[in-house]
């Protein structure tokens, strides 16, 4: 069989081993018919097939974000940019600024701002957005999507006042006379979801937007986490409508929420199962992030000796709803950030396994951010994967990083235990949790490989022992998490058989220095042996 087009390089990262090597893939249609060295390119050429000599560049297979929020990114991206805002002043008055060269939006809506980074990393309250939005009601979601700061006019449009019940794991603040500050905590942030609602025209922009940024970062397929706490973002029907134009250039694995509704989920899987946009599964959150302390741990904060954290739900709610999901087949994927939460979700796959009998689940715990090293052990006994977002290690220095503050320095060890779960067998897979942060699949790698912060430090890397190899990170990324979303015969490497998904960098990773994995750019993307970007 003769190639339609052939991608060439000195250096090939096929994914089946840790190294490049100079050689070729052949694409005909949507599938690599051959993968091998340039001796025997010859046999997939005809006078049609067109040649593309990449040199030193690295090809690679497609990377697979294991772990982002598609729709919610798409609206960051699209509404008002809060990231780089210094202190709470500051960061309002950027909102005021989005908002005056925004006059006809209803709504102002902002995101990426995070008060850790401020002096005294105090919480925000309506009066500085009154300060300078009284009138327009404006809605500003954390850089984790977990809290959302509010003016007075949009308290007062949605109904927000003293009397406003608070729905379990979340919290309303309050201020000294009982009225609320602004800031809503967790499940609190359902409440705002009424300025979420766009038309078809706007939704399709979005949409567009997004598609054109995973193509620009050699983003081949992502699994779409859907639910947040307190609001759904994102909607398999709307992406069906991008799919059957023709225009769905990245592969959406979806999740639907874990919440009891069996039928629900098992309608999704019988009507998604095409290979652009899949049902993948079920998920749910057990608890919140250290950094606002709603973390579960095992042990009490450091800077909290009173305060462990908590879930949302108990364990036997959390233990029936998946041992049902398990029994129907689905896997199930666990929100756990601290390492009380962690243990949970490895005791309750493991009672479902023990009730239903062994499968191959895959079921996953999201994000570790923090694991007790008694259970590394347990991802591999168990089969769960074990789903880390590397760029979330990061923080402007080390000796600010507020998880020292939060853990204390023994705890602090095991943050992002990326190097230690895959010495002890567990499967990991990579992904951003973009929008909360870059989509860049390079911050990600950088992290892994190099374990430094955004500055540099520490010298040697944060918990250096926990870094992994260059090969290993972009397997990672590719192989495994197309593993994650049983995917592994398609897509994930590059072998004859498989969808030419693939990305081309505009250097090779593996002949660099590793602060170049910073700078790394992708000149290529095919998807489905069709080339969706280039630079």
């Amino acid at each position: 069989m003769k190639a339609q087009k052939i991608i060439k390089s000195e250096a090939v990262f096929t994914g089946t081993s840790l190294l490049p090597a100079p050689g070729f893939v052949a694409i005909r249609g949507d599938k690599i018919i051959g993968a091998g060295p340039a001796s025997e390119l010859e046999s997939y050429l005809d006078a049609s097939t067109a040649v593309i000599d990449m040199g030193n560049r690295l090809v690679m297979a497609g990377f697979h974000d294991f772990h982002l929020h598609f729709f919610l990114g798409a609206m960051f991206e699209s509404f008002c940019q809060l990231t780089y805002g210094g202190t709470e002043d500051e960061t309002a008055k950027m909102a005021a600024s989005y908002a005056s060269n925004h006059p006809d939006d209803e709504w102002v809506l902002g995101f990426g701002w995070h008060h850790v980074r401020w002096p005294g990393q105090k919480l925000p309250s309506r009066h500085s957005l009154d300060r300078y939005l009284p009138h327009r009601p404006a809605i500003m979601l954390n850089e984790e999507a977990h809290s959302a700061w509010l003016n007075t006019a949009a308290l007062q449009k949605l109904g927000i006042d003293r009397h406003t019940p608070e729905p379990p794991f979340g919290r309303i603040e309050k201020d000294e006379n009982g009225d609320p500050t602004g800031f809503l905590y967790e499940t609190a942030v359902k409440y705002v979801t009424r300025a979420f609602q766009f038309d078809e025209a706007m939704k399709n922009k979005l949409m567009e937007n997004m598609l054109k940024k995973t193509a620009s970062f050699g983003i081949t397929s992502v699994s779409d986490m859907l639910p947040l706490p307190g609001y759904t973002l994102g909607d398999p029907a709307f992406y069906r409508s991008f799919e059957e134009q023709g225009k769905l250039s990245t592969r959406i694995h979806f999740l639907d929420v874990l919440d009891g509704n069996i039928e629900r989920s098992l309608s999704y899987r019988e009507s998604y199962r095409s290979d652009s946009l899949q049902f993948s599964g079920v998920k749910q959150f057990l608890d919140g992030v250290p950094l606002t302390y709603t973390g579960f741990l095992l042990e009490p904060y450091a800077d909290r000796p009173f305060e462990k954290g908590g879930t949302i739900y108990d364990f036997e709610q959390y233990e029936q709803w998946i041992k049902d999901a398990d029994r129907e087949g689905f896997r199930v994927r666990l929100h756990a950030c601290g390492d009380g939460a962690v243990r949970m979700g490895l005791d309750l796959f493991e009672h479902a396994r023990d009730a239903n009998g062994a499968r191959d689940s895959r079921h996953t715990i999201e994000h570790i951010e923090v694991c007790h090293p008694d259970d590394f052990q347990r991802f591999q006994e168990l089969g769960v994967i074990a789903s880390i977002q590397p760029e979330h290690l990061t923080a402007g220095s080390m000796d600010s990083h507020a998880y020292v503050d939060r853990l204390g320095s023994d705890r602090s060890r095991y943050t992002w235990p990326i190097g230690s779960l895959q010495k002890h067998g567990a499967r990991l897979a990579f992904g951003t949790d973009f929008p909360i942060v870059d989509l860049n699949p390079m911050l990600g790698v950088y992290r892994a490989v190099t374990r430094k912060h955004e500055d540099g430090t520490p010298q040697g890397g944060w918990n250096p022992s926990e870094k992994i190899s260059l090969g290993e990170a972009l397997i990672h990324y590719t192989k495994s998490s197309a593993y994650g979303n049983f995917r592994e015969n398609e897509l994930g490497t590059i072998e004859a058989g498989k969808k030419a998904d693939l990305v081309v960098l505009d250097r090779n990773l593996f002949e660099a220095d590793p602060d170049e994995i910073l700078e790394a750019k992708t000149v290529m993307t095919v998807m489905d042996g069709a080339i969706v970007y280039e630079s």
